[in-house]
């Protein structure tokens, strides 16, 4: 068996809860939602019926709102050992019975999961098949629900740009993108020490957010328990408040995805519907457009102002599905010295940040290091695309990346070296979805 094969494998069952998979051994002891998508597909490969289970395991903590929750919180685990844990949320009136869960989403990628999981199972045999179209029976409705939540109650004016609330939701927690926003959040009387367990689980502690915007995220929290996670109070009077072009652009190609299962859940007349929402929010990261930096910038809800930080959030156009002369753009940029093509790089896969924007920083977290999930939806847009010679250049380079340092949580992109937690889940995952694709 293929090394990176077997220590990927190794890495999800080790991770591996009985139906669910924790990000990590001990920095991330619970279920987190994004993550829980990229880990399906990575089971997928293994076992698709164990992939569909990691999907309604994650589903179980659903609130009636149609809202999914970012983590859903093993109760197992000693308190104190991820924070804010979930006695911090005040979310027992919303979560199911039974249930304990944060009061915040993530980037929806769970109906890409579902599709890619059931493209696994066309090549396995008919038995897999027919158990992968029972479970998308029963979990469409509930994305349908995800998604018409995540349009309702966070793009109330139907503009296709979704806002998130906190920088948590956005899945890059301490990205440049949202500097500006977070220095006018003043945390008020949020002073003293912060419980940061984190700490303890990496090498260096600027591989992590700073105390000061951890101070933030907790402020954030209180003033969503405040109102009770009323959506409409938040998207009304909450100090942070961005319109997420990275987020919206997955929601896009989630809508695509949704289109192709709605025939196999039974809904065929839903496809149509699934795409103009995908659409919708096309046409919104048109709005978002900067022609004279050839990226796709955030929207400050407060200010209206248009974020420049230069991220990999610019390539939501390209994850989104655009036209073919901005894709041709957006290739270009992806291979330019901003990105993978800066001959600095131990690897040519894009940076969190790109290497000639001010706040670029090569060690921490979302200001520059490189994510292999992240590396994996600019592939697999690449694929969607069309643009089969750059996907399989930069598939290559992802793979030899994780050959040599492992499935690291994510990578100092000019040295190579492994950064934060080791033995992450998703990053396990995506090995084995490469691994598993013939190009």
């Amino acid at each position: 068996m293929d090394a990176l094969a077997r220590q990927a494998i190794e890495v999800l069952w080790r991770n591996a809860r009985g139906t669910w998979t924790r990000p990590s051994p001990r920095l991330y002891p619970h279920q987190w939602s994004w993550d829980a998508g990229f880990v399906a597909m990575g089971w997928a490969q293994l076992d698709p019926a164990r992939a569909i289970t990691e999907l309604t395991s994650l589903f179980r903590g659903q609130w009636a709102t149609g809202m999914l929750p970012h983590i859903v919180f093993d109760l197992n685990v000693a308190q104190g050992a991820y924070e804010p844990g979930p006695n911090a949320w005040a979310t027992a009136r919303h979560a199911p019975a039974g249930t304990a869960t944060s009061g915040i989403c993530q980037p929806p990628v769970h109906a890409i999961a579902l599709k890619r999981i059931r493209d696994v199972a066309a090549s396995r045999n008919d038995g897999t098949m027919i158990e992968v179209n029972r479970a998308i029976v029963d979990l469409y409705p509930r994305l349908v629900a995800w998604h018409h939540w995540l349009r309702t109650a966070r793009d109330p004016d139907h503009t296709g740009l979704i806002t998130i609330l906190h920088p948590w939701e956005s899945g890059l927690d301490n990205s440049p993108r949202w500097d500006s926003a977070l220095a006018a959040v003043d945390p008020g009387n949020l002073t003293g020490a912060l419980p940061r367990p984190d700490l303890t689980y990496v090498a260096d502690a600027d591989e992590r957010p700073t105390d000061g915007e951890y101070r933030r995220y907790r402020y954030l929290v209180e003033r969503l328990i405040a109102v009770d996670y009323d959506q409409a109070t938040a998207m009304a009077t909450h100090p942070f408040r961005m319109g997420d072009v990275w987020f919206s652009a997955i929601l896009a190609a989630a809508d695509d995805a949704l289109a192709e299962l709605a025939s196999v859940a039974g809904h065929p007349e839903a496809a149509d519907l699934h795409r103009a929402d995908a659409d919708l929010t096309r046409a919104a990261l048109d709005d978002c457009w900067d022609p004279s930096t050839s990226r796709c910038c955030d929207q400050d809800r407060i200010t209206a102002a248009p974020i420049v930080s230069d991220t990999i959030a610019g390539f939501a156009p390209l994850v989104a599905g655009t036209s073919i002369d901005r894709t041709a753009v957006l290739v270009e940029r992806l291979w330019s010295a901003s990105f993978a093509g800066n001959p600095l790089l131990r690897w040519a896969v894009p940076p969190s940040t790109a290497m000639d924007d001010p706040q670029f920083d090569p060690r921490a977290y979302w200001r520059g290091p490189q994510w292999p999930p992240m590396t994996w939806l600019i592939w697999w847009s690449l694929e969607r695309a069309g643009h089969r010679r750059s996907a399989n250049q930069l598939r290559a380079a992802a793979i030899a990346q994780l050959r040599a340092v492992g499935c690291a949580e994510y990578i100092e992109p000019l040295s190579g070296e492994a950064l934060g937690s080791d033995a992450q889940s998703w990053t396990a995952a995506v090995a084995l979805d490469w691994l598993g694709h013939e190009p």
